[in-house]
């Protein structure tokens, strides 16, 4: 055993072996056993710590570990400096890599769980949430990179310096692309739409599905999917109807000259019977307007308490189908183009 190899005897070869052994055997036991028994035990428990926990470990790369095992199990021994440098710059570079899928992993677990007991309850905060954590993904990997480049050797200040005074040369090569990156965080800061909101943008009409880097997609009536570039589209007029409250309703309708007096007058509060009876209705006014062509027009408006188009569609059906009924019952005409002629008899001849 005090045969020297490589500059270490036999004796400290085994022990680094024994080392490097153990280490992949625990972790072995770690990924196998004890991951599990904590998502077993999330399972059980109503805290998020053992899920998040469970989660992130379960992110761990086994041979990026083994890689810092192996490092760890070399310092027994005496090595070449050049060997060395190298054992030592791949273990901080799985360090740093396993680091980052950590830290993505988190960002992952607390985003979706976010997204979960929000969702159908507040879409403005799981659009942001949901473009922020990808800003932080990407951050996180950002820094990764820049760690590994350090780690191997390259100026990481020289190259910064360099993609500052490129990044301008692919700016303005690539002014479209940014226009529409930077109109993407307008949306995400300034939610002028949220996913699920449906929008009517110039001819174009669709729910909102999602809201990338660089383009919006809205599901349209008719069922395909309409793609918007995100500075088009706010430089658009967009009507969003998912934000309306209310929703403003009115129709007209005429009936003929010869209805009563006393008919005419009651009309209005047949009609907002027929509104207030509704569910979800607001009635706000109902007036004889004017005197037309052929009719007398009566103008109505009231307001729909809740934004559902078909909803709207039913209770307005329901009104006007009830005032059909009304008329019928009541003996009052609508009226309709109608002309009458009068002839005059011919003089007779003396």
């Amino acid at each position: 055993m005090d045969r020297v190899l490589y500059g270490n005897t036999l004796d400290e070869w085994v022990v680094a072996a024994a080392i490097l052994t153990v280490a992949a055997l625990v972790l072995w036991i770690i990924q196998r056993y004890v991951i599990r028994g904590l998502a077993r035990l999330a399972r059980t428990t109503e805290t998020d710590l053992a899920d998040l926990v469970a989660h992130v470990l379960g992110r761990t790369k086994f041979w990026l570990i083994l890689v810092i095992a192996t490092f760890a199990a070399t310092l027994s021994l005496t090595l070449p400096p050049q060997v060395a440098l190298v054992l030592r710059r791949a273990a901080a570079i799985a360090i740093v890599i396993q680091s980052g899928l950590w830290a993505s992993a988190a960002i992952s677990f607390w985003v979706q769980r976010f997204v979960e007991r929000m969702a159908g309850e507040n879409a403005e905060a799981i659009t942001t949430v949901s473009a922020l954590s990808f800003l932080g993904r990407l951050i996180i990997w950002t820094v990764v990179f820049l760690l590994i480049l350090d780690n191997v050797g390259v100026e990481v200040t020289a190259l910064l310096t360099g993609l500052g005074i490129g990044g301008i040369a692919v700016a303005l090569a690539a002014q479209n692309i940014l226009g529409d990156l930077f109109a993407s965080l307008a949306i995400i800061l300034d939610r002028p739409f949220v996913l699920g909101d449906f929008l009517v943008v110039d001819e174009f009409k669709g729910t909102v599905e999602s809201i990338g880097l660089k383009t919006t997609r809205l599901k349209s009536l008719g069922g395909e999917e309409l793609v918007l570039g995100n500075a088009d589209l706010l430089n658009s007029r967009i009507r969003n109807l998912g934000r309306m409250s209310d929703r403003r309703a009115s129709f007209t309708v005429g009936v003929t000259y010869d209805t009563p007096r006393e008919q005419l007058a009651a009309i209005p509060d047949w009609i907002r019977e027929l509104v207030e009876a509704q569910e979800h209705t607001r009635f706000d006014r109902s007036h004889l307007t004017g005197y037309g062509a052929y009719s007398i027009d009566f103008e109505t408006v009231f307001y729909m308490t809740v934004p559902e188009y078909a909803t709207y569609m039913e209770e307005q059906q329901a009104i006007k189908l009830g005032l059909h009924e009304r008329f019928e019952r009541e003996g009052v005409e609508f009226a309709y183009p109608t002309q009458v002629v009068y002839t005059v008899p011919a003089a007779k001849e003396t």
